[in-house]
């Protein structure tokens, strides 16, 4: 496939100046100052009606077996080509088993999915990561790792967290199966622009905290709505610090807190990552890339709607305790007192309580947990493995705890055995499965048995979401590795 790294025409890969706008004034053209959400965005502008959502181009699409059978129908019922096969990319990972022959798919809806995913791109001539290509993975990790996920870019999939990509400075969100069908027939969307918000990470993390730990706090400081209808750009020192694979980690979980997507503007962090993979920009328009893509950057004293700023220097790590990822508390602190909190977040806290079998003021540090998951597109990257083989490493998994460590690409499995991480793994008692969403949630073999609690890397704890009846506590990689050695939810720090 091809990816542009400049600017062309209005609705090809890169985008660029809207063609034609009209409208109400915005804040932007009265200080003449801009956020790199608003550059993304007016870069895309195709069409602008005063008092309708625009034509907005997209550069990238990413496709995976469960939400594109029913776009290529409605595409091929009106007799419609894919637009530009190039920007699409497709691959298998939510209904994929993750035991060694996957390929032996036993549950028939999740067949027929793979199989009928894999016979619409061949159909219509659109790249596809099959099982064995060393490139197949969760759309999220495949993405970046091959360098088709570049900044100032707008990137969708039929999936909530394809905010995953703004790490990289690409505006990138999720959308439904029509119109994922909409983006195959016309390379364009029908938009209205966001509104923007500026999220500040203050200090440095301590000792056995991570960006996971990171991006919780936030989600439990504004809530699951205290973001909605925005774009969030993540900014400070903490920010700046951070590796791409903890940048993913926290634009993955922006619409946890209800935001249409996050971003990182991109720096020289981005280009280090970028450079030499497969789909990057070669030598000879290295430099003219890197250059169109410093201009996505947000203008000093640009403005947003909604300003945070969260301090990290005190931050613990930090476990959910309730069924949404706002419902979070730091190692040392208690569940919150239920008369302490707002009518309806009571009514929601104490169904929680309920359904995870804790009660208010309970420390969850020392709670026995059965299962164990590592994995997922927010924690399934070689850095999440390593700093889990490095606790794991010379230590055994508790024999009362079921772990399951799931590399989030063929490429990640593949570095894994170079590096001995899967001798790490095993020797501990973890059970290193192939390549898959996995145990994020019960749409494969993958799932946390009933009653059963599991302390898990993914970025939901919704009921049932691991399992019917099952019980989730998100944490970091680090967290729940220490978590299943001790058998119970246990800080990391000791074990780092």
């Amino acid at each position: 496939m091809s990816v542009s790294a400049t600017k062309k025409k209005p609705g090809s890969a890169g985008g660029s100046p809207a063609s034609e706008t009209s409208g109400n004034t915005t804040m932007t053209e009265k200080t003449n100052t801009k956020n790199i959400v608003q550059k993304i965005w007016d870069a895309h502008v195709v069409k602008q009606m005063e008092g309708h959502p625009c034509v907005f181009a997209i550069d990238l699409m990413l496709l995976h077996e469960v939400t594109s059978a029913q776009a290529f129908q409605l595409i091929e019922s009106r007799n419609i080509q894919v637009f530009d096969p190039s920007r699409l990319l497709a691959t298998i990972d939510h209904s994929t088993p993750t035991r060694q022959n996957r390929w032996e798919i036993y549950d028939e809806a999740a067949r027929t999915q793979v199989e009928t995913l894999r016979n619409n791109c061949k159909k219509h001539n659109i790249p596809f990561l099959d099982f064995d290509s060393g490139k197949q993975g969760i759309v999220h990790v495949v993405g970046p790792e091959l360098g088709v996920t570049q900044p100032g870019m707008t990137i969708v999939c039929g999936d909530s967290h394809t905010s995953t990509h703004g790490a990289f400075g690409a505006l990138a969100f999720g959308v439904g199966t029509s119109e994922v069908a909409h983006v195959m027939a016309t390379g364009c969307l029908l938009q209205k622009q966001p509104q923007s918000m500026k999220v500040e990470f203050k200090g440095r993390f301590r000792k056995g905290v991570y960006a996971k730990d990171a991006i919780l706090k936030l989600i439990g400081e504004i809530g699951v709505g205290g973001a909605n209808g925005h774009v969030i750009e993540y900014v400070g020192e903490a920010v700046r610090a951070m590796s791409m694979e903890e940048r993913m980690t926290v634009c993955n979980m922006s619409i946890e807190c209800g935001a249409r997507a996050g971003l990182i503007a991109p720096d020289e962090t981005t280009f280090n990552y970028l450079k030499g993979r497969a789909h990057a920009p070669g030598a000879e328009k290295w430099d003219e890339a890197v250059a169109y893509w410093k201009s996505f950057a947000s203008d000093e004293n640009a403005q947003y709607d909604k300003v945070v700023t969260i301090d990290l220097d005190k931050l613990e790590p930090i476990v959910t305790w309730g069924t949404n990822p706002a419902q979070s508390v730091s190692l040392g602190e208690r569940i919150p007192k239920l008369e302490t909190m707002a009518a309806n977040e009571k009514a929601v806290a104490v169904r929680a309580l309920e359904y995870t079998k804790l009660k208010e003021q309970q420390v969850l540090e020392g709670t026995p947990v059965e299962w164990a998951f590592v994995g997922s597109c927010t924690n399934g990257r070689i850095e999440d493995l390593r700093i889990v083989a490095d606790i794991l490493k010379g230590r055994k998994v508790n024999p009362g705890v079921t772990m399951y460590v799931v590399p989030g690409s063929e490429a990640v499995m593949k570095r894994c055995q170079e590096e001995g991480l899967d001798e790490i793994f095993r020797a501990a008692g973890a059970d290193f499965r192939m390549p898959g969403c996995s145990m994020c949630l019960a749409m494969n073999d993958d799932q946390v048995p009933p009653g059963k609690r599991c302390i898990s890397s993914s970025n939901r704890n919704f009921v049932g979401r691991q399992g019917p009846d099952s019980i989730t506590h998100l944490a970091s990689p680090a967290t729940v590795a220490a978590s299943a050695i001790a058998g119970c939810i246990t800080s990391p720090a000791e074990y780092v």
